[in-house]
Formats: structure tokens, sequence, C-alpha cells
């Protein structure tokens, strides 16, 4: 451990009561893998229920959207309520967040960015993710113009979070030489790079999706309108 008591970085780092986790980390993985896929398969399975019909790209659309939701509302909600004190809480959700932290330290120490962007997503993205994921759900034709409109909005707050995220990391280390992140591969492309991979990738792929479903319904009303003055 660095000279301030905590395998953090940077080592100057200053975290108040830290303690390390108590719980073995494949058993706190384990636990929360199975709250987070319960919650989302859950999420479809009460979908397909209500309905039957639903398109099997619609379902992964519900899953993506619950999933959101979840780490969104509780995980990140978590953090938001229980910053000061998650560096020597042994709650399940504060030693995920000490895992997590070794590749990004900013996560125990309330940084101002962190706790900002947090909140937004908190009160924001939580919302907007699960309504998203209940109209995809419901599939109603009247609906689709709504659905797309937020599956849109979303999905371009989640790339630019993750572009912020990136972002403010990226600068604090060219411009101040901080880095967050401990250098073993795990941490910084497994933790770092790779969880947060995600929401680049499928928020990308749903934004270009709604913007050609909008696009496209669009093109059909002025074609509508187009008949309509040629009678």
């Amino acid at each position: 451990m660095a000279a301030q008591g905590h395998p953090y970085y940077p080592r100057d780092a200053l975290i108040p009561g830290y303690a390390p986790n108590e719980t073995p980390l494949p058993v706190v993985l384990g636990l929360f893998g199975s709250i987070v896929f319960s919650f989302t398969a859950g999420s479809v399975v009460l979908a397909k229920r209500y309905n039957p019909g639903l398109r099997r790209a619609d379902q992964l659309i519900v899953a993506w959207f619950a999933l959101c939701g979840f780490l969104h509302l509780f995980f990140e909600g978590y953090f938001v309520l229980r910053h000061a004190s998650l560096a020597s809480s042994q709650s399940l959700f504060a030693q995920v967040w000490k895992e997590y932290a070794l590749s990004d330290s900013r996560y125990l120490t309330s940084d101002p960015f962190m706790l900002c962007i947090e909140t937004l997503t908190v009160l924001i993205w939580a919302p907007l993710s699960l309504t998203t994921a209940v109209l995809a759900a419901r599939g109603r034709p009247r609906e689709q113009g709504a659905r797309h409109l937020l599956q849109a909005l979303v999905s371009g707050g989640h790339l630019y979070g993750v572009a912020l995220y990136y972002g403010t990391c990226a600068l604090a280390e060219r411009l101040r030489g901080a880095t967050y992140s401990r250098p073993e591969v795990v941490y910084y492309w497994g933790y770092y790079v790779g969880m947060n991979a995600p929401w680049v990738v499928v928020p990308a792929v749903l934004l270009w999706r709604s913007a050609r479903e909008i696009r496209a319904a669009f093109a059909a009303i002025a074609r509508v309108e187009e008949g309509r003055k040629g009678r």
C-alpha cells in the first residue's frame, strides 16, 4: 500500500478512513452481478409477458435501458448519497465501488466533477432510461415517436457523459500529471476502459437507429403531404 495507507493512485490521494474490503472479490462481484442480472432479466420477462409479440431486438433494448436505469438509480445513486463514507464502508455497493476505484480513485475522494456528473445521471438519465425501457416494452405504434426521441436523447447523453469522463482524466494526466488508475492491465484496460466501453458502442448504435427511424417518419409525413397537394 502507499504511504497514505491505501492502494489507489495517485499515491498521495487523501482517502480518510479507508478500510480494505472484507469480502472476497469473487463473492462481491458474484453478488453484485446476480442483482444486476436479476433486475435486467426480470425486466425482459415482464416485457415479454406484457407484450408477447415483442421482437428480439426490442427485448435487447429493454434489457439495455433496464440495466442503465438500475445502475444509474441504485448503484450510482448510492455513490451520490454515500460518497463521503464509501472508503470505510463494507456494504456490498461500497465494496464494489472500492474495487472499481482502483481504476479511478476520484470515486473515493468526493471529486466535484464526479459528484456533479453522477448527480445529473441519477436525476436525469435514470428515470429517462427506465421510461425508454417501458416504451420499448409496450411497443405501441403511437408511442414510437416518443420512444425514439427518448432513446436518442438518453443515448446522446451517455455518449456525452463518457466523453467528459474520459476527457477529464486525459486532461488531468496531460496538464497536471495526475493519474487516477493503477497501472495494472486489469484495472486500466479491464475496469476503466472495458467497463465503460459499452456506453460508447451501444448508445452510438441506438442513436443511429433512432435517427434513422425519425428520418423515415418525417419522410413518410412528407410523402403524405405531397400526395394531398397533388390531388
